[in-house]
Order: C-alpha cells, then sequence, then structure tokens
C-alpha cells in the first residue's frame, strides 16, 4: 500500500480519531524511517503516465513482530500520557472561577459535539464492520462521554460556589503551605544531625 492510500484509508475508516495523519508530510516520515529500522519493505514501484510515481510497502517479518510487541505492551500497560487538559486544571487559579465557568461551558459545547459525531460514525460503520473493528471508536466515545459528565459536574460546583476562591485566599494559602513545608523540613534536618551525631 503507498502513502496516501494509507493516509485515506485511516480517514475513511475512522481511525484518524486515534492516529494522527493530518499532515501527509508525517505520514511519509514515519514511513521513511520504519524503511531505515526495517520494519516495512518496498513490494513494488509503479508509475502511471499522468501521476507520479507510487511506492507500495509491505511489513516485514521483524516489523509483524515490533508491532505485536508494541500492541502486547500497549494493551496491558497504562502510559503516563500528558494531555493538555489536566494541566490546565492544575492552573485554574490563575483565571477567576466565572472565566474558568465559561470556558468549561465552551468545553462542554464541543465535547458533545465530538460525543455525537463519534456515536454516529459507530453506528454508521456498524452497518457493515464488526464490533471487533470499531473498539477503540468505542473507547473514545466512552472516553469523551466520561468528560463530559465530569466536566458538566465541576461546571455545577462553580456554578453554585462549591468550588470557588480569591487572591486573598490563595496567597493566604501558599503562605500557610510555605511555613509548614520549611518547619517539615527543619524537622527533617534536625534528625539527620541527630542520627549522625551518634
Amino acid at each position: 500500500m503507498h502513502p496516501y492510500r494509507m493516509q485515506q484509508l485511516i480517514k475513511d475508516r475512522g481511525k484518524d480519531q486515534v492516529v494522527n495523519v493530518r499532515e501527509r508530510a508525517s505520514v511519509y516520515q514515519t514511513i521513511e524511517r520504519l524503511l531505515r529500522e526495517g520494519l516495512i519493505a518496498v513490494a513494488q514501484t509503479t508509475r502511471d503516465e499522468k501521476r507520479p510515481e507510487r511506492t507500495v510497502y509491505q511489513l516485514t517479518e521483524e516489523g509483524r513482530e515490533t508491532v505485536c510487541d508494541w500492541m502486547r505492551e500497549m494493551l496491558s500497560t497504562p502510559a503516563r500520557e500528558f494531555p493538555a487538559f489536566p494541566a490546565a486544571l492544575s492552573f485554574l487559579p490563575l483565571l477567576t472561577p466565572e472565566d474558568v465557568l465559561h470556558q468549561l461551558e465552551a468545553r462542554i459545547v464541543r465535547l458533545e459535539i465530538d460525543l455525537a459525531a463519534s456515536e454516529a460514525a459507530i453506528a454508521a460503520s456498524a452497518r457493515f464492520l464488526p464490533r471487533l473493528l470499531l473498539l477503540d471508536n468505542e473507547y473514545t466515545s466512552a472516553r469523551l462521554r466520561t468528560e463530559v459528565e465530569w466536566v458538566r459536574a465541576l461546571a455545577d460546583d462553580l456554578r453554585a460556589g462549591r468550588i470557588t476562591w480569591s487572591e486573598e485566599e490563595l496567597r493566604s494559602l501558599v503562605e500557610r503551605t510555605e511555613g509548614e513545608s520549611q518547619a517539615e523540613s527543619n524537622r527533617r534536618e534536625e534528625k539527620e544531625e541527630e542520627e549522625g551525631s551518634r
């Protein structure tokens, strides 16, 4: 299969929800790397008079073993991923509670649109594909559904004032925790000195 067809199939089958293939250049770069590492090989090169030369690739035996090892690891071991949303949550106090609520309400709308599109794609594909080939789409929908519920609950807590903050409260919290941290550090140093003098 040649790179353009790979990219089109990934999109046609909805797999661009789990694999980033927006840029054709990144597909070609990935193919070059796989070729260098011996995980794929050139199967044939064809040329149509009106089109550029096309190289068709196939998986090597080493490539098949590597992808199976990678699959086993991905399925069995949760990866430490660093998505942007939890990072943004850790810095909420930089914005006002009202601003955060406004941004979360916008996120809910976008998530609901993505969820509806994901569920529609599953329903359309389920007419001709077995569930086995739609599991990644199901996972995406479940993740989106869970995030919508969680963000809605957080927005409700902000609206009701169950979660709130002010600059003064945050400064007071920082001063108190820094004091407690310094006291704990001093206790550790004293203990280490006592143990060292024995």
